[in-house]
C-alpha cells in the first residue's frame, strides 16, 4: 500500500522537526484536487506512521495527539484512519511477535476518542473489538451478524399486491407522458413519482421498470429521462437486471428487439448509469456462437470459390444452383436477431465510440462491420470526426459539399482541427472499418483526399522537428490504405472514379510502397474476409468467361469488359490473365490493345503484376533441354515492350527490377529491358539486317528511322521521353550500361559454369545487344549535358568500373561527337567566317582541343610496349569514330527520299482519302522529305571535315620503332577484332577504315599484310565467336572480301587505288650489300594470285571447322559463309569442296542437330545458285608454268618479278596447309590429327622481313611443306610429261647404275634422315640429275621444250584437280619443326625479304640444297606475254605427238615391271613418275581437290614408304656429290644477280627476259 516512504530523519527527530513536517505534508495532500488520488496518498501517509508506532520506533502518546489534530483537516479522516487500521489490523494478526500486535492494540485504543466506534465496528475484524472492549465477546458477535445477514438477504418479505392501486400506477405513467417542453424538469417529475410511490404503495422496481418503458417510447427526450433515472436509481446492477430482463424476453423465436431499446441501452452506457460487463451477459447471442458464424460463413465462402475454378458437368451445375437458391432463401427467412450487434449500432448513432469498440473487440476481425447497418452508422461517425479537417485540406477547389452536422454528445470522439488528431480515434474507426468503407464512395473519396492533401504537406514541410510525427502519420495513412482503402475497393461494384481518385493518392507515393501495397492487396487480403474471399473467385470465373472470347476482332467489347472488372479488382484479373499470355503468346496482341479503357491506378497494378511473374521463384527461366530460354519469359518480355510503350505505366520499378538481377548475376531478365527499348525507342538490333538497311544505318537519325528498322516504328517520341525520364528520375542509365559491360564476361566466367555451351551465347548475344541497343538509346535520346554528366571518362571506365575497352568507347563515343560539335560551334561563333577552308580548320582545332585528355587516357588502358607500335592518337581515331563519320550513304537518302516522292503521288492519286488527311499526308511526307535531303547535306560537310582531319592526322599515326607485322598485330589485336564483332555497323566500320587507311596512304601500314592476316587465319577467330558475334564478323569479312574482289576484279581499278600506295609496297634486302633497299610494287597479277590464296585459306579453314563434329564451330562457319556468300567461293574447284563438305553436314545433322541441319541446308541451296558466279581457276587468276631449272632462278629475280613468288608461295602454302587441316577421302574413312603449327597463314613482305609476301620465313616453311604436297600429289597423278626419246634413255641408264647403291644407302640412312628434309633434297637432286645428264651429251637446254611439257603439265593438273582431294599427311617430325623454328628465329633477326631468290653464301646453299627448288620458276613480268606466246605455239605443235609418246612409255613401263623383281621394278616406276610428274603437281598445288581418292590407303602407304627411302639415298649422294652443273651455275648466277642488282633495275629485267627467251 506504501506508495510513499517518510524520510528515516523525519522519524528520528519527531519531536523536534519531525513532527512539524509530518504535518505540514498532510496539510498539503489534503489540499491537493486529484480526482481521488489524493486519497490514497493521504492513506500512505497515515500508514507510514502507523507502522513505525506498530515496529516501535516512534512513541504512541506522541504520534496519537498528532492524528488527533489531522482529524480537523478532513471530514473523512476518520474513515480513512480505520481504514488503515484495517489493514493493520490483517498484518499484525498474521505476525508470530506479540509485541507489535500490542503497539497496535494500544495506538487503537489511543485513537478511540476521535474514531467514531461505529466504523471501527464495520471495518476491524472481532477478535480485535474484543481486545479493544468495543464488544464483549467476539463469537456472540459473529452470531448476530448472520443472523440479520440472513434477514435481510434470505428471509422473503410477503410483500402484500393488493395494497397497490391500479391508480397509481396511472397516474405515474400521465406523470411521465405529459408535454416536457415547458418548464418541467426532471427534478418536479422525480417529486410527483415519490408522492405517487408512498400514496399509492408502489414498488419502487415497478416504478423504474414503467420509466424505461416510457422512455423507450419517448426516445427523443433523452435528456430528460436521463437525468431522472440518474436522480432516482440507487443501484446500477439493480436497472441493469431490468433492462436484462427487458432483452431476454425478445430473445423468444420470431421475436425482434426494437431498435429503441437498444437506444436506451446505449444512452444508459454512454452516460454510465450502467456498465457494459453487467449487461453483456444478458445479450444473446454468446461470444462463442458468433465465433462459429463467421468460420462456418469462411468456409461456406472457400467452397463456393472452388466450385467456380472447377469444372463441373451441367446437370450437376443446375442441381448445385437450385441447393443455393434454397440455403439463401432459408437465411433470408430467418434472419438472425443478434442483440450485441443492434446494440453496437446503437452506441455507434449516439457517438459512443469506446463502448463500441469494446464490443467489437469481443467478435471476429470485421464481423461487425460486415452486416452494412454497423458499417453506415460507423461511416457516419467517421464523416462527422473528419469533417472539419476534411473543409479545411481535402475539399478540391470548385467542390462545395454538403455541412454535417455534429452530434450533441459531448462523450463522442472530437471533431479532428489537424492531421495529427486523426491518430486519436479516426484511424482506429478506419481499422474496424476495413473493407466495409465500400459502402461508403464519399467517405472513401474524403479519405482519399485527406491523405493527398497530407502527402503534399509531407513533400514540402522539410522542418526536422516535425519530421517524426510526419514519418509516424506517413506510416499510418499507408495502413488505413493497406487494410482500408484497397478492400473496399475491391468490394466495390466497379467503381473507375474511385479507382482514379486513388491514384491521385498514390501516385505521391514512392513505388517500393506503392508495389507493398499492391503485393499485399492481391496476396494476403482476399484471404482473410469471406464477401474478398466469394468476390475473389467470381473476379477469376469472369476474367476466364472474357478471355475465352477475346479475339482481334471484338478487342473493344471484351476490351470494355475488362475495364469494367479492372476498376476493382485488378490483381486477381492480372494475374489470369498473365498466366494465360504465359502459355498462349498470340494472345498478347489482342490483350494489349484491350487494355485501353484501365484507369491509372490499373495500369500501374499491371506494372506491378508483371514484375511478380517475372520474379516467380517457382518458374524456370530456361526450357528443359537447358539451351534456350523458356517461352513464359519471352511472351512477358513481349508484353512488356508492348504495353509500356503503348499506354502511360511507370518504369522505375520494372527497370530497378532488371537492375537489381544484374546486379545478382542473372542476365535472363534483359530480355525485357531489350523489348522495351525496342518498343518505346525504336531500336531494333538485329544482325539479320538487309544492305540496304545497314547502309541507312550510317546515316543520321531520321535514315536511321525511316530505313535502318524492318518495322517502321513512328510515334515514338512520348514512349522514348518517358523511358528516357524514368531513367534519369531514377539514376539508373548508368549504372545498367556498366552493369551489362560487365555482366557479358559475368555470363560467361560467373553464370556459365554449369550451362549450356548453346545458352551461354545466346545470353551473351543478348548481354551485348542489350548493351548496343542501350546505349544506342542513351546517345540518340539524351541531350548533351545529361549524356556528359552521367558518362565518366575512358579511364575512370576502364580502370574503375572494370569495363571492357569496347564497351566502354561505345558508351564514350556520342560523348566525344557531342564535345567536338559544341566545341567547333563555339570557334565558329567566335570568329564569323563563312569560308569553307576556315570551318575545317576550325573543325581540326575543335578536334584537338576535345581528344588531347582522351589520347592521354587512353595510354593507362594498355601497356607501355603497346604505343610503340600504335600512338595513341590512332588508337583513340579508331574508337572515337562511326560509320557516320567515313562516308555519306547517298543511295540510302535517294532510295528514301524516292519512296516518299511515291507516296505523295499516291496519295494524290488516292481518291478515298478525305481532303484534309490526305493534306496532312503529304505535309507529313514533304517535311521528312526535306529533312532527309538537309540531314544528307550535313552528313556530306561532316564527313569532308572528319577525312580532312584524318589527312593531317596519318602521318603521325604509326610509328616505326617495331616491325609493320608487330603493328598490325597489335592494329588487329586492339583495335579491329574486338570492334568488327561489336555491332553491325562496326563491322562495316572497321573493313571501311582499313580501306580508308589504305587511301589515305598512311605510311607504315602494310594493306597487303592486313588483309592477309584477316583472311588467313580465321579459324580460331570463328570458333571462339557466339552466334550474334558470327553474323559480325561474317558481315566484316564480306565488305573485306567486296573491297578485295574490286581491286581482283579489274586492272585499272587496282592500278588506280593500290598501285604506288604504301600498304603494296614491297621492299626486297640484299644481303650482299649494306642497307640497298630496293621498293617495288605489287603488280595486278601477283595480286590475283594473293587474292586465290586468301580464297584458298577461306577454303581450309571452312572444311576444318565443317569436319571437327563440334556444333559452335559447324555452326558459325556456316553463318560466316552464308554471309560472306556474295563474294566467296568465286573459284569453282574450292566451292565444289565446300558444297561436298556441307553436304556431308546436311546428311549428318538431319535428325541429330535440327538448327544445323537447317542452317547447312539453307547454305547448300544458296551455294548452289551462286555456282553459275563461279569460275575456274585458270580464269580467277593466270596459271603461268614455272620455267625450267636449266634458267637458274637466280637470273630472273628482277624487280618486276615481285610478286611471282607470292603466286608460288601460295601454292605451296596451299599445299601445307591442305595437308594439315585435311581430313582422308572416303576411302581411308580417318582422320588425321590437325597440325596446329600450320595454322599460322603466310605473311606479306614488309619492309623489315617479318611476315611478307616474299619473305625468306615463309620460303623455308613452304619448302617442307611442298615437299610432302609434291610427293602426294605424284603418289595421286601416275601420269609423266614426254621427253625425247634420248634425255629419258639417258636418265634410265644413270638409274640403274644407281640402284644398288640406293638401296644400301636407304638401309643406312632410314632412321637418320627427317622427313621434310629427305623431301627437299629429293626435289633438288632430280632436277639436278637432268641438267647434268643434258649437259653431258653437249646439248643446250631448250626453253621450247620446257614450255611444251608445261602445257602438257598445266592440262594434267586440271584434268587431275577434279580428283584430287583434302588430305593429311602424317605429322612432321620433332626434328624437322625444331629446323624450322630456327630458321625462323634466325630469319627475324636477319631476313631477306626476297621470295624468289634467298641470296646467302655457298655454304647455306650446300646445306639446304631445297631452298633452290622453292626459287621462283616464272619469268618477270614484262616478259610476261612474250612467253604466253611462245608456250601457246609450242603446245600446239607437240600437243598430238606427245599423247602418242606418252601412251608408248606406259606400255614399256608395265612391260619392265613385269620383267624385273618387284622391288626394283616399283622403285623405277616411282622414280619415273617422280621424275615425270613434278612439274604436273607444281602446277595443280594451288587447286582445292573435291571429295574422291583414286588411290587406297594400302596403296598410298606403300608408294609413300618407297620414296621416303629413295629420297634418302638420292639426299645423300647429292650431298657427296659437290660437283654439279645445276648447283654449280645456280651459285654462279646468284652472285652475278648480287652484282646485277646493285646496278639497276632495268638492265636485270631485260637480262632476265633474254634468259627466258
Amino acid at each position: 500500500m506504501a506508495t510513499l516512504i517518510l524520510p528515516g530523519e523525519w522519524i528520528k527527530n519527531w519531536e523536534k522537526s519531525g513532527k512539524h513536517e509530518f504535518v505540514q505534508l498532510c496539510k498539503e495532500l489534503t489540499e491537493k484536487t486529484d480526482h481521488g488520488n489524493e486519497t490514497k496518498d493521504i492513506q500512505a501517509a497515515l500508514y507510514e506512521v502507523c507502522s513505525q508506532v506498530v515496529q516501535g520506533n516512534l512513541k504512541i502518546d506522541l504520534v496519537s495527539a498528532v492524528l488527533g489534530e489531522m482529524m480537523e483537516l478532513r471530514d473523512d479522516l476518520p474513515s480513512i484512519l480505520a481504514d488503515v487500521f484495517c489493514i493493520l489490523d490483517l498484518e499484525t494478526g498474521a505476525l508470530e511477535e506479540k509485541n507489535k500486535r500490542d503497539h497496535y492494540t494500544h495506538l487503537v485504543g489511543a485513537c478511540l476518542s476521535f474514531v467514531p466506534e461505529a466504523i471501527l465496528k464495520e471495518r476491524l475484524d472481532p477478535e480485535t473489538l474484543e481486545s479493544l472492549g468495543l464488544i464483549k465477546q467476539a463469537h456472540q458477535f459473529n452470531q448476530k451478524i448472520v443472523k440479520i445477514k440472513t434477514k435481510l438477504f434470505y428471509k422473503q418479505q410477503k410483500f402484500n399486491l393488493l395494497r397497490e392501486e391500479n391508480e397509481g400506477y396511472a397516474k405515474l405513467i400521465t406523470e411521465l407522458g405529459q408535454d416536457l417542453s415547458g418548464n418541467i424538469t426532471s427534478h418536479l417529475v422525480l417529486e410527483s413519482i415519490k408522492s405517487l410511490i408512498g400514496c399509492f404503495n408502489l414498488d419502487p422496481n415497478r416504478v423504474l421498470d414503467i420509466i424505461l418503458e416510457v422512455y423507450e417510447s419517448r426516445s427523443e427526450q433523452d435528456e430528460f429521462f436521463l437525468s431522472l433515472i440518474k436522480s432516482y436509481m440507487c443501484e446500477p446492477i439493480t436497472l441493469c437486471h431490468i433492462l436484462g430482463f427487458k432483452f431476454k424476453f425478445y430473445q423468444e423465436p420470431n421475436e425482434e428487439t426494437p431498435k429503441s431499446l437498444y437506444h436506451i441501452a446505449a444512452a444508459l452506457l454512454n452516460h454510465k448509469l450502467i456498465e457494459l460487463e453487467d449487461l453483456y451477459v444478458h445479450l444473446m447471442p454468446v461470444d462463442a456462437t458468433i465465433v462459429e458464424e463467421h468460420k462456418r460463413e469462411i468456409s461456406e465462402a472457400k467452397q463456393i470459390a472452388r466450385k467456380l475454378v472447377t469444372v463441373v458437368l451441367p446437370s450437376e451445375k443446375s442441381e448445385d444452383k437450385e441447393k443455393e437458391k434454397e440455403k439463401e432463401e432459408e437465411k433470408n427467412e430467418k434472419p438472425p436477431d443478434n442483440q450485441k450487434l443492434g446494440l453496437l449500432e446503437a452506441l455507434l448513432r449516439i457517438g459512443d465510440w469506446h463502448h463500441a469498440q469494446s464490443i467489437m473487440d469481443q467478435m471476429p476481425s470485421f464481423y461487425a462491420t460486415s452486416h452494412k447497418a454497423i458499417a453506415l452508422a460507423l461511416c457516419q461517425l467517421v464523416h462527422l470526426t473528419v469533417e472539419p479537417l476534411y473543409r479545411r485540406a481535402g475539399v478540391p477547389k470548385g467542390a462545395k459539399g454538403c455541412a454535417l452536422q455534429p452530434l450533441k454528445n459531448k462523450r463522442a470522439p472530437q471533431p479532428t482541427e489537424s492531421f495529427e488528431d486523426l491518430r486519436k480515434d479516426t484511424f482506429s474507426m478506419l481499422c474496424y472499418l476495413g473493407p466495409h468503407l465500400s459502402h461508403d464512395p464519399i467517405l472513401f473519396a474524403k479519405i482519399v483526399r485527406l491523405g493527398k492533401s497530407f502527402m503534399k504537406e509531407y513533400q514540402s514541410d522539410g522542418r526536422p522537428e516535425v519530421k517524426d510525427k510526419m514519418e509516424i502519420l506517413l506510416s499510418c495513412f499507408l495502413s488505413i490504405a493497406d487494410q482500408v482503402l484497397l478492400p473496399s475497393l475491391s468490394l466495390m461494384e466497379c467503381n473507375a472514379c474511385m479507382s482514379e481518385e486513388l491514384w491521385g493518392l498514390f501516385k505521391l507515393f514512392p513505388y517500393q510502397h506503392r508495389y507493398r501495397l499492391y503485393g499485399q492487396w492481391k496476396n494476403e487480403t482476399y484471404s482473410g474476409h469471406p464477401l474478398l474471399v466469394k468476390v475473389k473467385a467470381q473476379t477469376v470465373e469472369r476474367a476466364k468467361y472474357i478471355m475465352k472470347r477475346l479475339t482481334k476482332e471484338n478487342i473493344k467489347q471484351s476490351g470494355r469488359q475488362i475495364g469494367k472488372l479492372s476498376h476493382s479488382n485488378p490483381t486477381i484479373l492480372f494475374d489470369y490473365m498473365l498466366s494465360q499470355i504465359q502459355w498462349y503468346d498470340n494472345l498478347i496482341v489482342p490483350v494489349v490493345d484491350s487494355l485501353k479503357y484501365l484507369t491509372s491506378l490499373n495500369y500501374d497494378v499491371l506494372a506491378y503484376c508483371i514484375i511478380e511473374a517475372l520474379a516467380n521463384p517457382e518458374k524456370e527461366k530456361m526450357k528443359h533441354d537447358d539451351t534456350t530460354l523458356s517461352l513464359w519469359l519471352q511472351s512477358l518480355a513481349s508484353l512488356c515492350g508492348a504495353v509500356f510503350r503503348k499506354y502511360p505505366i511507370e518504369l522505375a520499378g520494372l527497370l530497378q527490377y532488371v537492375t537489381n538481377q544484374l546486379k545478382a548475376g542473372k542476365s535472363f531478365d534483359l530480355l525485357i529491358l531489350k523489348e522495351v527499348v525496342q518498343k518505346m525507342a525504336g531500336i531494333e538490333i538485329t544482325d539479320e539486317m538487309t544492305s540496304e538497311q545497314l547502309e541507312a544505318m550510317t546515316g543520321g537519325e531520321q535514315l536511321k528511322a525511316e530505313g535502318g528498322y524492318f518495322g517502321q516504328i513512328r510515334n515514338t517520341k512520348k514512349s522514348s521521353q518517358r523511358l528516357k525520364d524514368a531513367l534519369l528520375d531514377h539514376e539508373l542509365a548508368l549504372p545498367l550500361c556498366l552493369l551489362m559491360a560487365q555482366q557479358r564476361n559475368g555470363v560467361v566466367f560467373l553464370e556459365g559454369g554449369e550451362k549450356h555451351l548453346k545458352l551461354v551465347g545466346h545470353l551473351y548475344d543478348q548481354c551485348h545487344d542489350t548493351l548496343v541497343q542501350f546505349g544506342g538509346f542513351l546517345a540518340s535520346n539524351l541531350s548533351t549535358e545529361d549524356y556528359i554528366k552521367r558518362v565518366p571518362s575512358i579511364d575512370v571506365l576502364c580502370n574503375q568500373f572494370h569495363t571492357p575497352h569496347d564497351a566502354a568507347f561505345f558508351l564514350s563515343r556520342p560523348m566525344y561527337a557531342h564535345q567536338i560539335l559544341s566545341k567547333y560551334e563555339e570557334l565558329k561563333k567566335a570568329e564569323k567566317g563563312n569560308r569553307q577552308q576556315q570551318k575545317v580548320t576550325k573543325y581540326v582545332a575543335a578536334c584537338e582541343q576535345v581528344m588531347m585528355p582522351v589520347h592521354e587516357a587512353v595510354m593507362s588502358l594498355h601497356p607501355a610496349r603497346v604505343w610503340d607500335d600504335l600512338r595513341p592518337q590512332f588508337y583513340a581515331t579508331f574508337w572515337s569514330l562511326t560509320m557516320y563519320d567515313l562516308a555519306v550513304p547517298h543511295a540510302a537518302y535517294e532510295r528514301e527520299v524516292n519512296k516518299l516522292r511515291v507516296q505523295i503521288k499516291a496519295i494524290e492519286e488516292n481518291s478515298e482519302i478525305p481532303l484534309n488527311k490526305k493534306k496532312k499526308e503529304k505535309e507529313r511526307c514533304t517535311a521528312l522529305q526535306e529533312k532527309l535531303q538537309e540531314e544528307e547535306k550535313k552528313q556530306m560537310e561532316h564527313v569532308q571535315r572528319v577525312l580532312h582531319r584524318l589527312k593531317l592526322e596519318k602521318d603521325s599515326w604509326l610509328l616505326t620503332k617495331s616491325t609493320k607485322n608487330e603493328t598490325i598485330t597489335k592494329f588487329l589485336q586492339l583495335c579491329l577484332f574486338p570492334r568488327c564483332i561489336f555491332s553491325s555497323i562496326d563491322a562495316v566500320y572497321c573493313a571501311r577504315f582499313v580501306e580508308l587507311v589504305h587511301q589515305q596512304k598512311t605510311p607504315n601500314f602494310c594493306t597487303l599484310l592486313c588483309y592477309d592476316r584477316v583472311f588467313s587465319a580465321i579459324i580460331y577467330t570463328v570458333a571462339s565467336c557466339t552466334e550474334n558475334e558470327s553474323h559480325r564478323y561474317g558481315r566484316f569479312l564480306c565488305c573485306m572480301l567486296e573491297t578485295v574482289t574490286r581491286w581482283h576484279s579489274n586492272r585499272a581499278v587496282y592500278e588506280k587505288e593500290c598501285v604506288n600506295y604504301p600498304g603494296f609496297l614491297t621492299i626486297f634486302r640484299a644481303a650482299g650489300f649494306d642497307g640497298g633497299n630496293k621498293a617495288d610494287q605489287l603488280d595486278y597479277e601477283n595480286f590475283r594470285h594473293v587474292v586465290h590464296k586468301w580464297h584458298y585459306m577461306l577454303t581450309k579453314a571452312s572444311v576444318h571447322c565443317l569436319e571437327t563434329g563440334d556444333y559452335t564451330h559447324i555452326r558459325n562457319i556456316l553463318i560466316v559463309l552464308t554471309k560472306i556468300l556474295p563474294c566467296y567461293p568465286k573459284v569453282l574447284n574450292l566451292g565444289q569442296a565446300l558444297e561436298c563438305r556441307v553436304h556431308k553436314i546436311c546428311l549428318e545433322e538431319k535428325d541429330k542437330r535440327p538448327d544445323l541441319y537447317a542452317l547447312a541446308m539453307g547454305y547448300s541451296g544458296r551455294l548452289k545458285s551462286q555456282k553459275v558466279h563461279m569460275v575456274p581457276e585458270n580464269e580467277f587468276h593466270h596459271k603461268d608454268q614455272p620455267a625450267r631449272s636449266a634458267t637458274p632462278a637466280s637470273q630472273q629475280n628482277g624487280p618486276g618479278s615481285t610478286g611471282k613468288p607470292a603466286a608460288n608461295t601460295s601454292k605451296t602454302e596451299e599445299g601445307g596447309f591442305e595437308d594439315g587441316d585435311r581430313v582422308k577421302d572416303k576411302s581411308q574413312g580417318t582422320t588425321k590429327p590437325v597440325n596446329k603449327a600450320n595454322s599460322t597463314a603466310a605473311k606479306v613482305t614488309t619492309s623489315n622481313g617479318n611476315g611478307a609476301l616474299n619473305s625468306t620465313k615463309a620460303v623455308k616453311d613452304d619448302k617442307e611443306k611442298s615437299g610432302k604436297e609434291k610427293k602426294e600429289k605424284k603418289e595421286k597423278t601416275p601420269g609423266s610429261t614426254p621427253e625425247t626419246t634420248k634425255a629419258e634413255s639417258r636418265r634410265e641408264k644413270q638409274r640403274d647404275e644407281r640402284a644398288g647403291k640406293e638401296e644400301r644407302l636407304l638401309r643406312e640412312g632410314k632412321e637418320k634422315t627427317p622427313k621434310a628434309d629427305r623431301e627437299k633434297v629429293k626435289l633438288d637432286e632430280k632436277s639436278g640429275k637432268d641438267d647434268k645428264a643434258k649437259a653431258g651429251n653437249g646439248e643446250p637446254v631448250e626453253p621450247g621444250r620446257d614450255a611444251v611439257k608445261e602445257s602438257k603439265n598445266k592440262e594434267k593438273g586440271d584434268r587431275n584437280a577434279a580428283t584430287a582431294t583434302l588430305k593429311s599427311p602424317n605429322p612432321r617430325s620433332d626434328s624437322a619443326e625444331s629446323e624450322r623454328d630456327h630458321k625462323r628465329r634466325k630469319l627475324d633477326s636477319h631476313s631477306s625479304p626476297s621470295h624468289s631468290s634467298s641470296v646467302k653464301d655457298s655454304s647455306n646453299e650446300l646445306k639446304d640444297p631445297a631452298t633452290k627448288q622453292h626459287i621462283n620458276f616464272n619469268s618477270v613480268a614484262r616478259s610476261k606475254s612474250r612467253e604466253r606466246e611462245v608456250e601457246k605455239k609450242d603446245t600446239e605443235s607437240v600437243q598430238g605427238r606427245s599423247k602418242e609418246k606418252k601412251e608408248e612409255k606406259e606400255r614399256k613401263e608395265r612391260k619392265r615391271d613385269h620383267a624385273v623383281n618387284d622391288r626394283e621394278a616399283s622403285q623405277e616406276s616411282k622414280r619415273r613418275k617422280d621424275e615425270n610428274g613434278t612439274n604436273s603437281s607444281k602446277n595443280s598445288q594451288s587447286t582445292s581437290p573435291s571429295c574422291d581418292s583414286p588411290l587406297t590407303p594400302e596403296k598410298e602407304k606403300t608408294k609413300r614408304s618407297k620414296s621416303s627411302s629413295k629420297e634418302k639415298a638420292e639426299s645423300v649422294k647429292a650431298e657427296r656429290t659437290s660437283s654439279g652443273g645445276k648447283k654449280e651455275s645456280r651459285h654462279e648466277k646468284s652472285e652475278k644477280k648480287e652484282k646485277r642488282d646493285s646496278a639497276g633495275g632495268k638492265e636485270e629485267k631485260k637480262q632476265s627476259s633474254d634468259k627466258h627467251r
